[in-house]
C-alpha cells in the first residue's frame, strides 16, 4: 500500500499554513506524551529504588538500556514502513502502545516485570520521532525547517515538566504507582486525535516536488534501503559530524536527566515535592526557551552564514562546559538551583538545528529512514548507555564518597558534551563546500 491509496493523504491545497501548524501542534502532544511517558522513571527514581532495594546500576538499567535497546532498534524497520506507509497512523499505533505500558508500571511486582514493562514503553515509542520529522519536513520548507522542528522538540522539555511536575505531586500523595496511571491515561486520547485530525502530507511537498510515490511495501527492499541511509549520513561529511555529535550530546543529556532528581534528593535534600517544582519550572522554562532560541538563531545566523546552522550548537557547547562544572562542585543549594538554568538553556540548543540538518540533507524518499538511524545511533549510546554509565560510575564511586557518588558521576561524564560540541563545529566547517 502506498500512500497514494492510504486513506487521510492530504492534496497539496490541504496544506494551508493553519492546518500545518495545527499539524505541528498534534505532532507536538504525541511527542510531550512520550517524553511523560519516558522521563517519569526520573522523578520516581529513588521511591522505586528504596521499596525494591535496587541499586543504581539496576536503576540506570531500567532507564536506560531496558528501555533505549528496543526504542533505538526498532525504531529502523518503523521508519522503513513510514517512509511507504501512512504515517499517520503509524505515530497512532505507536501513542497507544506506549501509553498502556506505561500504565501498565503501576502493575509491576519488582525489578523483572518493571524491565519488561520498560520494554514495552520503548517498543511503543520507536515508531513516534521518524515519521514526524518526515512529517514536518513535508510540511514546512527549508528555511523554516529548523525553527519547525525546534518547537517539535519542545516536546522534551515540556514532557520532562509534566512528567517532573504531576509525577512529584502524584507520587506524593498517592504512591508512585498512581503516577504511571496518571501520565500514561491521556495518551490514549492523543493517539485519537491523531488519527482522526492528521491528514498525511504529499512527500517532498515543502521542497517543491511533484508527489513522491515511494512504492509498494517490499520488505525485501528493507536492507537495502537501511543500508543506503548508513552509507548517506556516513559518506555525507556533514551528516556524518551531526551524527557523532548529537550521540554525545544525548549520552551526557539522557544521563542528567534521568538522574537529576535523584541528585538533587541525595546531595541538596530536596524532597520529591521540591524537585517536582524546581525541575519542572526549569526545563519547561529554561529548556522551552532553549530550544526555541537554538532553533530560531540557527535559522536566522544560517540565512547569512550556512555555517552557523551548526555553529550555534557548537558554541552553546563550549560556553556551557564551565558552568556545567562549576554546579556540580556547588554545595549550596540556593547556587546550585540558580546556576542549573543557564546550564539547561544552554544545553537545549542542539535538538531543532540537529533533526533538521539530517531532514534537509537526506533524500525525500528516505527521511524517516535516515532520521531513524540518526535516533538508533543517539539512542542505542545516549539513551541506552547515558543512565546506565551514570548508575555504573555511582556505584563504583561509593565506596569513596558514599551518597555524593552520584554528583561526582555527573560530572566526570559532563565532560563528553565538549567532545560532542568539536563535532558540530566539523559540521559546520563542512557546510562551506556542500548543500545546505
Amino acid at each position: 500500500m502506498t500512500d497514494a491509496t492510504s486513506s487521510g493523504t492530504a492534496a497539496a491545497a490541504d496544506i494551508t499554513p493553519a492546518y500545518r501548524r495545527y499539524a505541528l501542534f498534534v505532532l507536538l502532544l504525541a511527542y510531550i506524551s512520550s517524553y511523560v511517558d519516558r522521563q517519569i522513571m526520573g522523578v520516581l527514581l529513588e521511591p522505586i529504588r528504596n521499596e525494591f532495594l535496587l541499586t543504581d546500576t539496576q536503576m540506570g538499567f531500567l532507564g536506560g538500556i531496558a528501555f533505549g535497546i528496543f526504542y533505538a532498534t526498532l525504531g529502523i524497520p518503523i521508519a522503513f514502513l513510514a517512509d511507504r506507509w501512512n504515517r499517520r497512523n503509524i505515530i497512532s499505533i505507536a501513542v497507544t502502545v506506549w501509553s498502556f505500558m506505561t500504565v501498565a508500571c503501576a502493575f509491576v511486582t519488582g525489578f523483572w516485570t518493571l524491565a519488561l514493562a520498560r520494554v514495552g514503553v520503548g517498543i511503543g515509542e520507536a515508531g513516534s520521532s521518524p515519521p514526524s520529522h518526515s512529517m514536518i519536513a513535508d510540511l514546512y520548507e527549508a528555511k523554516l525547517r529548523s525553527g519547525a522542528l525546534a518547537v517539535y522538540a519542545l516536546g522534551v522539555y515540556i514532557g520532562i515538566m509534566v512528567g517532573f511536575l504531576v509525577g512529584a505531586y502524584v507520587a506524593a500523595e498517592y504512591g508512585w504507582r498512581a503516577a504511571f496511571v496518571v501520565v500514561g491515561a491521556p495518551g490514549l486520547i492523543i493517539a485519537l486525535v491523531v488519527r482522526f485530525t492528521l491528514k498525511e502530507p504529499p512527500r517532498g511537498h515543502a521542497d517543491g516536488h511533484a508527489p513522491v510515490d515511494p512504492g509498494p511495501i517490499e520488505f525485501s527492499a528493507a536492507f537495502a534501503q537501511v543500508k543506503a541511509g548508513f552509507a548517506h549520513l556516513w559518506n555525507d561529511r556533514v551528516s556524518r559530524h551531526v551524527v557523532i555529535g548529537v550521540t554525545l550530546v544525548s549520552f551526557v543529556g539522557y544521563g542528567g536527566a534521568y538522574w537529576g532528581a535523584a541528585f538533587f534528593m541525595r546531595s541538596h535534600g530536596l524532597t520529591i515535592i521540591e524537585v517536582g517544582q524546581y525541575l519542572a519550572a526549569v526545563i519547561g522554562g529554561a529548556g522551552v526557551i532553549g530550544a526555541l532560541v537554538g532553533g530560531r538563531l540557527a535559522d536566522k545566523l544560517g540565512e547569512t552564514d550556512k555555517r552557523w546552522k551548526m555553529w550555534i550548537v557548537a558554541y552553546a557547547k563550549f560556553i556551557a562546559a564551565p558552568i556545567i562544572v562549576y554546579f556540580f562542585l556547588e554545595m549550596d543549594t540556593s547556587i546550585a538551583l540558580l546556576v542549573y538554568i543557564p546550564t539547561v538553556l544552554l544545553g537545549a540548543f542542539y535538538l531543532g538545528p540537529s533533526f533538521a540538518m539530517i531532514q534537509t540533507r537526506s533524500p525525500v524518499h528516505m527521511r524517516a529512514m535516515c532520521s531513524a538511524i540518526m535516533l538508533f545511533i543517539l539512542n542505542i549510546i545516549g539513551l541506552g548507555f547515558g543512565p546506565q554509565a551514570v548508575g555504573i560510575l555511582s556505584d563504583f564511586l561509593r565506596p569513596e564518597f558514599g551518597d555524593e557518588s552520584l554528583r561526582y558521576a555527573l560530572l566526570i561524564l559532563s565532560f563528553i558534551s565538549i567532545w560532542g560540541g568539536v563535532h558540530y563545529y566539523l559540521a559546520g566547517k563542512h557546510l562551506v563546500s556542500a548543500k545546505a
